[in-house]
C-alpha cells in the first residue's frame, strides 16, 4: 500500500522542481530529494519523469477551477478572472505552465495530456458560465459556445504565458470583464 503522504510530497516536489530546473533538467534524483524520499519510493508510483508530469497534468485537469456563481454573467466571469490571474501569478504556475508549453512542442504526449489539462479545466468553468447566462437570459439561447470559451480563455491565458512579465494595470480585470461580457451578448 502505497502511503498518501508519500505520493503528495512527491507531487509538490514535482512542482517545485520544475519550476526551479524546467522539464528538460528536472530528475528523479531531485524530485526524490525535494520530497524527503528514496527514488524508489517514486518508482513505485510513476514509471518516468515524463509519466509523472503527465499524471499531474491530468490530476489538475481533474480539479479544475470552483465554478463561479454569482448570479450575473459579469460577476461570474470577474470572479474567474480573478481567481485565474491569482493562480497564474503564483511563481511555480508562471515557471511550470511555459516550461511545460515549451516540452509540448517536443514531446507529443505532453502535448496531449496539457491540452487535455487546459481544455478540461479551463472550458469546464467557461462553459458552465456561458450555460448559466443563458439560462438567466443574459445570452440568447444557441451561442457559439467555442467562440465564448475562446473570448472568456484566452485574454489571460495571453497575458499570462505568450507575453510574460506584463502585469495588467489596476482596472484591467474589471475592464476585460466588461469587453469579455459585452462580446459575448453581441455573439
Amino acid at each position: 500500500m502505497l502511503r498518501a503522504d508519500v505520493t503528495e510530497a512527491i507531487r509538490a516536489a514535482v512542482f517545485e522542481e520544475l519550476a526551479a530546473v524546467g522539464y528538460a533538467r528536472m530528475s528523479i534524483e531531485g524530485i526524490a530529494r525535494r520530497a524527503g524520499v528514496g527514488k524508489t519510493a517514486v518508482y513505485r508510483r510513476w514509471r518516468s519523469k515524463l509519466h509523472l508530469v503527465l499524471d499531474l497534468v491530468s490530476a489538475i485537469a481533474v480539479q479544475g477551477l470552483p465554478a463561479p456563481d454569482t448570479g450575473s454573467l459579469e460577476g461570474d466571469l470577474r470572479l474567474l478572472y480573478e481567481v485565474t490571474a491569482r493562480a497564474l501569478r503564483h511563481p511555480v504556475a508562471s515557471q511550470v505552465i511555459p516550461d511545460l508549453q515549451a516540452e509540448a512542442a517536443r514531446n507529443p504526449e505532453i502535448a496531449e495530456a496539457l491540452q487535455k489539462a487546459l481544455r478540461e479545466g479551463q472550458n469546464g468553468v467557461a462553459s458552465g458560465i456561458v450555460a448559466a447566462a443563458e439560462r438567466r437570459g443574459e445570452l440568447r439561447a444557441g451561442i457559439d459556445h467555442e467562440l465564448a470559451l475562446d473570448l472568456i480563455s484566452g485574454p489571460l491565458y495571453w497575458r499570462s504565458v505568450v507575453i510574460r512579465g506584463a502585469k495588467p494595470g489596476k482596472g484591467y480585470l474589471a475592464a476585460l470583464t466588461r469587453a469579455t461580457a459585452g462580446a459575448l451578448r453581441a455573439l
